[in-house]
């Protein structure tokens, strides 16, 4: 098993490759329970439902909700407060419900260190956002966390970031891609497209990864940490060279004190 600890010093990194220089190493980021805790923000949406509508009314958003998503692909909490206002237009807290949501604070839900294991993989190479969402509020989400800037615009959201591939490589192509992700299945099947030209890393954070821990995912990750901030220090060496045996990396004591 390698460890942080034995890991070659990071000091000696590849130059950082600009968009559109195909020889280059290009890092997908997703977003929630990647860079930003959204089961926080889950959490903090189902208090205020039940605060103002009651367990019945916390209910039936979430129903809609599901519903939407299985109807959509991606989570649309605007879309679903949309439907969620039938018979509540004099409620008078509905409208408040779109002021939480596009107002939240996201800056607050940013995993520890988040921000420098993004600025440590722009000295590696192009730190891209690859998220999928709706077009209101994901990007709204992306901008208030301070995930935009961090990778000075690079922002692509689809539906279905995994049929994304093609439009990925052409808008930022490169020699190689490293997609860092909290659903193993999703990179299992991004795997499945590039191959060799992708390194896959399970970042083991929120409900998703908790619930895929029996699930047996082919091809398993490339890598797998347990925290985000894990990113900071490795070298060029963890993304193109993995070894036979799948990576399981962990922080050293200086990462970890620190978080």
């Amino acid at each position: 098993m390698l460890t942080a600890e034995a890991m070659p010093s990071a000091t000696a990194t590849a130059p950082k490759n600009e968009p559109g220089d195909a020889r280059g190493t290009v890092f997908l980021l997703d977003v929630d329970n990647t860079l930003l805790d959204n089961d926080r923000f889950a959490d903090d949406l189902d208090t205020r439902l039940r605060q103002d509508f009651g367990t019945a009314g916390r209910d039936r958003y979430w129903s809609l909700y599901a519903g939407l998503r299985d109807q959509l692909g991606y989570a649309d909490y605007l879309g679903t407060l949309q439907t969620f206002r039938a018979g509540l237009d004099e409620h008078p807290e509905l409208l408040q419900m779109s002021a939480f949501l596009l107002e939240y604070p996201f800056a607050q839900r940013l995993y520890p260190r988040a921000l420098e294991a993004i600025a440590h993989l722009g000295r590696l190479g192009t730190p891209v956002i690859l998220s999928d969402g709706d077009m209101v509020f994901q990007p709204r989400k992306v901008q208030r966390s301070g995930l935009w800037d961090a990778v000075a615009g690079r922002v692509s959201i689809h539906i279905h970031k995994q049929g994304a591939l093609q439009a990925v490589q052409q808008r930022y192509p490169a020699a190689h891609y490293v997609m860092v992700d909290d659903k193993p299945q999703l990179l299992a099947a991004m795997k499945q497209v590039l191959g060799a030209r992708m390194t896959t890393v399970f970042v083991r954070q929120g409900h998703y990864a908790l619930a895929s821990a029996d699930t047996v995912i082919d091809p398993a990750p490339d890598l797998r940490i347990e925290r985000i901030d894990q990113l900071i220090g490795l070298d060029p060496s963890h993304f193109t060279s993995i070894p036979p045996e799948h990576v399981k990396v962990s922080a050293p004591a200086s990462i970890q004190e620190q978080t």
